[in-house]
């Protein structure tokens, strides 16, 4: 009896001493600042940012139109250089405030070209006393002819061409489309429309063709040009 009391106090003891580090331990630890384990902060939600930059794109100028309705062959590039550009505006909503290039304000010329081949440059120049845009494509009737030659879309630039007194801008002109699809046939004279901010005629100017052009219908004009090197590009 007295063995199994000494060994019933011994574990006593030894049960309370545990208890008491325990105690002193729990103490310690909320005296240094010590959390309990699953008593974790919820972390913070990541920061998000606002970006105030507006990247809405500036809207092309409006699709050329034509009289009739056209098939536009696809033409070859040829590497094109920087020339002197006039001044560019963004869109015709822009421009809407500059008259349009007229057979009033401007005049149209039609020249040769060395290359590329079988093309001709058309080139309009402000004569008047102020500003002026080249909206669009020229339409063009060779020969009196009743519907108006192909334009290229692609070639339609970035803005509209917008000319001080005495500046110019350029189309070119491809005479003819695929080789063996139609005969050539010789012209004379080239008419020459003009046209708005809203592609309605503005005037047509007859010009003298130069000697032995020939055009088989299949060909195009481009739009209006700020430098030559565009406007022969294609």
């Amino acid at each position: 009896m007295r063995t199994n009391r000494i060994r019933t106090t011994a574990l006593a003891v030894t049960a309370l001493a545990a208890a008491l580090s325990l105690t002193a331990c729990g103490g310690e630890d909320k005296a240094m600042g010590t959390k309990p384990a699953g008593s974790a902060e919820t972390a913070a939600p990541a920061a998000t940012s606002t970006d105030s930059t507006d990247n809405t794109a500036q809207p092309d100028a409006p699709k050329a139109g034509t009289p009739e309705t056209q098939t536009v062959p696809a033409g070859g590039k040829h590497a094109g250089g920087n020339g002197k550009k006039p001044e560019t505006v963004p869109d015709t909503k822009a421009a809407a405030s500059i008259p349009a290039c007229t057979t009033t304000n401007s005049t149209v010329k039609v020249s040769s070209v060395s290359r590329p081949i079988n093309h001709l440059l058309l080139t309009v120049t402000n004569t008047g006393s102020t500003n002026c845009a080249a909206y669009y494509a020229p339409f063009l009737r060779f020969d009196g002819a009743q519907a108006v030659y192909p334009v290229l879309d692609d070639s339609k630039p970035q803005a509209v061409v917008t000319l001080a007194p005495g500046e110019e801008a350029y189309a070119g002109i491809a005479l003819l489309g695929e080789p063996g699809q139609n005969e050539p046939v010789p012209s004379d004279n080239v008419g020459v429309i003009m046209v708005d901010k809203n592609n309605q005629s503005k005037g047509e100017s007859t010009l003298k063709l130069p000697a032995d052009t020939a055009t088989d219908g299949l060909g195009f004009v481009t739009y209006w040009q700020s430098d030559v090197e565009n406007a022969l590009m294609f």
